[in-house]
């Protein structure tokens, strides 16, 4: 049984917005694909509290609304397709960010939960201060690769694996330790349960450039 979709019913854009993008999943759905096509099986990898059907309907109602494609594997995988953005669903990267953003700030966040491996890079493209550091660093996030390339500050994010001048692997949850602290580098070196390669302080340097604690923008209001 497919569930009936409700529109609120209004002339506000913001409304609007929610009419297309307001189901829950819909945003996370479209986190998992902010870095690149994927699998359903991926993406449910990606959310593992949402069912099978109701992820298959998700993207479907995302894929009606011109927010996400489905397209067909090459040969010999004809038959597996792959989800991706369209250009307006990844235009939704600024209603995403803002919202991880603001959620750092408020009470009863709990790091102990779930984080995919996208949810973590997501994390830290959104909370990346702009240090003028250049370098790339390389993360293997519970088997899942992934590149950050530092260009004076210049922040980049990519999925896959490269030559890198510092490399992390570990579970999302270990790692979102080692970057958000509150622990020196050293100290997480000390403490284990992730590997690196790399200069220890140039490590230290560029993890100082992630900060939950930003303030927020001034209101127009």
């Amino acid at each position: 049984m497919t569930e009936s979709r409700r529109s609120y019913d209004e002339g506000c854009i913001a409304a609007h917005a929610l009419d297309l993008v307001g189901d829950r999943w819909a945003l996370l759905i479209a986190r998992e694909l902010f870095l690149g096509p994927r699998r359903f099986s991926a993406i449910r990898a990606g959310l593992p509290g949402i069912s099978a059907n109701i992820l298959t309907q998700r993207l479907s109602a995302l894929e009606g609304q011109g927010l996400v494609t489905r397209e067909p594997l090459p040969p010999p995988a004809q038959t597996i397709a792959v989800y991706a953005l369209t250009d307006a669903g990844r235009a939704l990267w600024p209603v995403v960010a803002a919202l991880a953003r603001w959620g750092a700030g408020q009470p009863g966040h709990n790091p102990r939960r779930f984080i995919s491996p996208s949810a973590l890079m997501l994390s830290m493209a959104v909370e990346w201060r702009a240090v003028p550091l250049t370098l790339t660093a390389g993360f293997l996030i519970d088997g899942e690769p992934f590149a950050i390339a530092l260009d004076a500050g210049r922040y980049r994010v990519t999925r896959g694996a490269g030559a890198a001048d510092l490399s992390f692997a570990g579970s999302a949850n270990r790692v979102a330790r080692v970057v958000y602290g509150p622990q020196t580098f050293v100290q997480s070196l000390a403490e284990g349960g992730f590997a690196f390669t790399g200069d220890p302080a140039l490590a230290q340097t560029f993890l100082d450039g992630f900060d939950l604690a930003r303030p927020d923008p001034e209101l127009p209001f």
